[in-house]
């Protein structure tokens, strides 16, 4: 299913006293979907997050973007100038794993509170510092399914300090694709190979995609370094994933 009418709204996503703002995108029609926890890049849930809940939606999923700022820069929301980089890594160095964990989590009880959401099917995506986030997100016993897109850091940090994320691998819970543009200047080859040797060492069902041409932020097509078609094939291979995953109901 493609091209599905959609509705799209704001949505506060309570976590203890705090209220994340959200965006929140489904089909317009009656039934029960798989959802999908699409995660921002250090820019907040600008367009491009918006759009690709929209895409989600349009294929037949319930897609969620929590802002991942809330508690530092509630409403931020960037472009993709140098200023923009320098205000949201600000921002991203700011969060932690715990609190980014228990946000999702709380994104993952706020789904199952929606009467078109086949609770037991959520998927999660993120993009740039999201992809990193996604990563963390795997170990969630809830996430059944992770793509992560240029996740940068993930062999040597983790969100506020500590081990590394990659140490958290044996915990992924299920199938992870990662994308990577091998023109990456902020991401080095030994970083996605470390992952690639991680997530075999503990038999994690995956696969690594490593696009020669394509740079950092190659899946957006708002910033200039776009790539169509690395885009394109990574979404392809996205929808496989997802659907072999969360059983998309055909409508």
């Amino acid at each position: 299913m493609t091209n599905t009418e959609i509705r799209t709204a704001q949505v506060k996503v309570p976590n203890g006293d705090l209220q994340i703002d959200a965006y929140l995108a489904e089909p317009a029609q009656k039934g029960t979907f798989p959802a999908v926890i699409v995660i921002q890049e250090i820019f907040g849930v600008n367009i491009h997050i918006r759009e690709v809940a929209e895409k989600f939606a349009k294929e037949g999923y319930v897609a969620i973007a929590p802002t991942l700022f809330q508690r530092t820069a509630p409403g931020f929301e960037g472009g993709y100038t140098p200023e923009d980089i320098q205000q949201g890594r600000g921002y991203k160095e700011q969060t932690t794993a715990e609190e980014i964990l228990s946000d999702i989590k709380a994104a993952i009880a706020y789904l199952r509170t929606l009467p078109n959401v086949q609770g037991d099917a959520i998927g999660s995506i993120g993009f740039c510092f999201g992809g990193h986030v996604v990563y963390l997100a795997a170990t969630l016993p809830d996430i059944k399914v992770t793509a992560s897109f240029y996740g940068g850091g993930i062999p040597n940090s983790t969100p506020g300090g500590g081990e590394p994320t990659i140490t958290r691998t044996p915990e992924i819970k299920g199938p992870i694709y990662a994308f990577f543009g091998l023109d990456d200047q902020g991401i080095p080859l030994e970083h996605t190979e470390q992952i690639e040797a991680e997530l075999k060492k503990n038999q994690i069902t995956h696969a690594i995609f490593r696009y020669p041409g394509a740079g950092h932020g190659f899946f957006c097509n708002h910033r200039a370094s776009y790539n169509a078609e690395a885009a394109a094939d990574a979404w392809k291979n996205v929808q496989e994933l997802f659907q072999k995953n969360l059983q998309l109901q055909k409508v």
